[in-house]
């Protein structure tokens, strides 16, 4: 299988493991993937996720370039053509869309934090999956590297690369990775934001793992809701941002426990237990006589509650 995919004590562990072929992004690979993160997002039980790469030498590649034997060139151009004006009923750029009905399945976002462990190459489309599906990300100082690879080809890439790359890093280091297309050692991703962390490459797992350890024990509905607050509607104005901020922590409070689990354990000091549970609709607050209804404007006007 080109895929090992699988769930312990609530994080999902998705390794591309086609080393001998880079462990390219082919037909096979792509469909398995988008099946975990279909799984890894409808399984309440995963609060995190970490994907790498099997083997030393490459996280992943990108896409498998080669088309069907069955295709003339002459094929190949008119069905790409085709691709601009009349992409398939339920695609995005000619991807499935999987699990984010923007993204596609190659390069999804799901409400979950993502950790990439990036144990040698991520360029191409392995890049795109660290720039567009991962959060936090961690690399091998020995082996980590990484590459646009499309500029060089005479493309700006079929992917969201370019697009990812300009929001995600300043100007100047963004049109560099671009506009030269070389490759970009650990070191160097650490100091202009594409990575978090370089760790030896014996301690990449063991990084990720500690850093997943950390994620789970979080309120995992605010994590969720945090994730796609900050992914929705990080570009808006700050004004309209903070106002669809403010909406959603008030859906946090009055819909799940988390809230005052929290604030129970702090008063408490002890640790909090964050199950994610969901409150139920209860029975309208009763009418207020005149003075308690004072008594709660003045509280209310005090801001001490």
């Amino acid at each position: 299988m080109p895929l090992d995919y699988e769930k312990r004590d609530g994080v999902a562990y998705i390794t591309m493991n086609n080393p001998s072929k880079a462990n390219i992004l082919d037909k096979k690979m792509s469909d398995d993937i988008s099946a975990a993160w279909i799984d890894l997002w409808e399984d309440r039980d995963i609060r995190c996720a970490i994907v790498t790469g099997a083997g030393d030498r490459h996280f992943c590649a990108g896409h498998n370039l080669a088309a069907r034997p069955d295709l003339t060139a002459e094929d190949k151009e008119y069905l790409r053509t085709q691709r601009i004006y009349w992409p398939l009923a339920g695609t995005v750029h000619g991807q499935s869309t999987g699990v984010d009905g923007r993204m596609g399945d190659h390069y999804p976002r799901v409400w979950k934090p993502v950790i990439a462990a990036v144990n040698g190459w991520a360029a191409g489309a392995g890049m795109y999956m660290v720039l567009a599906s991962t959060d936090i990300r961690i690399a091998s100082a020995e082996n980590a590297k990484f590459k646009f690879g499309l500029t060089s080809q005479g493309w700006l890439g079929h992917g969201p690369g370019a697009s990812l790359l300009i929001k995600q890093l300043r100007y100047i280091d963004a049109m560099k990775t671009l506009l030269t297309d070389e490759p970009i050692m650990a070191d160097e991703a650490l100091r202009i934001g594409l990575i978090n962390e370089v760790v030896p490459h014996g301690k990449l797992m063991e990084r990720a793992e500690e850093m997943a350890a950390k994620i789970k024990k979080m309120p995992p509905v605010a994590v969720r809701m945090m994730k796609e607050f900050v992914v929705r509607f990080g570009d808006l104005p700050t004004d309209q941002a903070w106002h669809v901020q403010n909406l959603i922590n008030n859906l946090l409070i009055q819909t799940t426990m988390d809230g005052e689990e929290g604030r129970a354990a702090f008063n408490a000091k002890r640790e909090p237990n964050f199950t994610g549970t969901l409150r139920r609709r209860g029975e309208p607050w009763p009418e207020l006589s005149e003075d308690e209804a004072k008594r709660l404007d003045e509280a209310y006007r005090s801001g001490e509650f």
